[in-house]
């Protein structure tokens, strides 16, 4: 399956017993949410999905068990963050065997490499997989930004095809289309730039409030893929408050509240993450249920 480089692409969260194990039943509830919605993409193994926290070993339980979820309806992609050029190249090589069919990947983690390195490291694992690559281009919480001149050079691997565009400069979209056309894709990730990113010409929404509304992460989408922009833009008002719960330190537990109020996740997280409290806990309670007492009704995107 070849990946069309569109739509809302949830980067999901990683569900937890209160065992600490994988609890992939409440995990193929939020999938199955999510493609009923929808969806055009899954995202495992991000910051939402507690990346950092995983052993290999889940990162490809996760991979195969979405990919038996999905069953061909939209590609399932896998988060590749390492510390190593080595170990980047075995992730991307694991992902593919257990049915991957994208890559979202992070530069080096924890080194802050120059310029020349971080081409060096997407290059080298670009060219020991067949699997497409959507850089992940977040210079504000990783410390190293891919610059088009950056880009020029990779962009010489023909599976190099996307970024996921998280600079928060909304003129980066016009930017990069003005250099690069289609041949590189973009996919806005930062909720709450999303529809204004959209509108500037991404190709699509690595999402994160989705986890916990769906329907309303692709209504936005399509609405303005349709050109009924002030349609979209009520939900988007709407949503805003909800999204800002995605800009934040605690964003996996903000979320992952939110998931319980919708019904499609829990508020399990992974030490040393440990569950919301006090006045945090209330203030983002809070939002969720301002946003859940004035949830729109949604029209038939689907048919658009």
């Amino acid at each position: 399956m070849a990946i069309e480089w569109k739509g809302v692409m949830p980067a999901v969260t990683t569900k937890f017993t209160s065992e600490d194990k994988l609890d992939l039943s409440t995990f193929e509830l939020n999938i199955k949410a999510q493609l009923n919605a929808g969806v055009h993409g899954i995202v495992l193994g991000g910051t939402l999905g507690e990346a950092s926290t995983l052993s290999d070993e889940e990162k490809r339980e996760l991979t195969r068990t979405t990919v038996q979820i999905v069953d061909s309806k939209v590609p399932v992609l896998i988060n590749v963050a390492e510390q190593t050029t080595k170990n980047a190249v075995l992730a991307a090589q694991k992902a593919e065997e257990d049915g991957a069919k994208g890559l979202m990947m992070l530069p080096p983690m924890r080194y802050k490499a120059d310029g020349r390195e971080t081409v060096e490291y997407f290059k080298t694992v670009a060219n020991n997989t067949s699997l497409p690559i959507m850089v992940y281009n977040n210079p504000v919480d990783y410390g190293i930004e891919v610059t088009l001149d950056m880009f020029d050079e990779l962009l010489k691997c023909k599976n190099i095809e996307a970024v996921k565009e998280s600079t928060r400069d909304i003129s980066n979209v016009t930017r990069i289309k003005n250099q690069f056309g289609d041949r590189l894709k973009i996919m806005t990730g930062v909720d709450t730039l999303a529809l204004e990113s959209l509108l500037m010409g991404a190709d699509g929404w690595i999402a994160g409030l989705v986890c916990a509304f769906p329907r309303e992460t692709v209504a936005i989408y399509e609405l303005q893929k349709a050109g009924k922009i002030k349609e979209a833009l009520e939900i988007y008002r709407w949503f805003l408050p909800l999204l800002e719960l995605d800009i934040n330190s605690k964003l996996v537990q903000n979320i992952k509240l939110a998931e319980v109020a919708t019904g499609i996740g829990t508020e399990n997280v992974r030490a040393p993450r440990l569950p919301l409290v006090g006045e945090e806990r209330e203030r983002v309670l809070s939002i969720i249920e301002k946003g859940l007492q004035n949830r729109p009704t949604l029209p038939n995107y689907k048919s658009l």
